[in-house]
């Protein structure tokens, strides 16, 4: 069975090359075909040339980007190579840091046998940040099933079968967001429990701000129950507060409003004239396995 791992890289080769090693050293069942494609996004430091001796990794490809396009589209212009190019039967996309542990892959390759073709998803139930990043990301968490209906507990870290990526590259959300195209295709997910690991080197690059615009742009996938939802909210608000409107208590509305505003911005980004076209971004091809 061929096993794609798929991981997005910008400048950050240390990790990688690290990452690379901790796979290759995995006791992975022979029944198992393990292959690397990395995503370079157009990173601006040279990758150092190390030799290796990768015995447990059939191959390694670099995709060169001509254009740096951020974390989303260099996983969704990965998945279009992947099922444009490439003889496969899942799909594992990874980030390059450390932060999906390796060792995970074990488990998702456990579950295969029986998961009758269903998309398997990372849940994370540990992570590794400090306590007021986990108090935001549980916000993030209800805010987006309060407005969307939806409790999405997985980020990139997935095994993907053939007929789910057949379904992602043709869906416009995943040139938007990974998680929120993966729900809106795949409901009947399965799961495996999932522990953030640490940064093999420097901090974390999960800021406040690309939380807040990861939850937005998964939001925006769901974008019609987002609105109608954040209408009910507008108005039954609004007869809360009537005797009482104040600046005070007209925050929550502006607030809404100004999601409501990023949240129509964000939807732009799903172009799927853009998504068709991904492959002309790669400047070329290298094979170093």
């Amino acid at each position: 069975m061929k096993i794609k791992i798929l991981i997005p890289v910008y400048n950050d080769w240390q990790s990688v090359l690290k990452l690379i090693d901790e796979i290759n050293n995995l006791s992975i069942n022979s029944n198992f075909q393990i292959s690397v494609i990395i995503v370079n996004d157009a990173s601006n430091h040279d990758r150092p040339e190390v030799e290796r001796t990768l015995e447990n990794i059939e191959s390694i490809k670099i995709l060169n980007m001509k254009k740096n396009q951020g974390h989303a589209r260099c996983i969704a212009t990965g998945l279009k190579y992947i099922n444009q190019k490439e003889n496969f039967d899942y799909v594992i996309p990874m980030d390059g840091d450390g932060e999906d542990r390796p060792e995970e892959i074990l488990q998702f390759l456990g579950k295969i046998e029986n998961s009758n073709d269903k998309a398997i998803v990372g849940e994370r139930v540990k992570r590794s940040e400090d306590f007021i990043f986990k108090i935001c990301y549980q916000l993030h968490k209800l805010i987006t099933f309060t407005f969307t209906g939806n409790s999405i507990k997985f980020g990139n870290f997935t095994c993907l079968p053939k007929s789910i990526v057949e379904k992602m590259v043709n869906e416009k959300a995943t040139w938007n967001s990974f998680s929120g195209s993966l729900k809106k295709i795949g409901n009947d997910l399965i799961s495996i429990n999932s522990i953030r690991g640490a940064r093999y080197f420097g901090p974390s690059k999960m800021s406040f701000y690309n939380l807040l615009k990861h939850s937005l742009s998964i939001i925006s996938v769901f974008r019609k129950i987002f609105l109608i939802r954040s209408s009910l909210f507008i108005i039954l608000y609004i007869l809360f507060i009537k005797s009482n409107a104040s600046i005070i208590t007209a925050i929550p509305l502006i607030l809404l409003l100004i999601a409501v505003y990023s949240i129509s911005n964000l939807a732009l980004r799903e172009n799927m004239d853009e998504f068709d076209k991904a492959l002309e971004n790669i400047n070329n091809i290298e094979n170093i396995k």
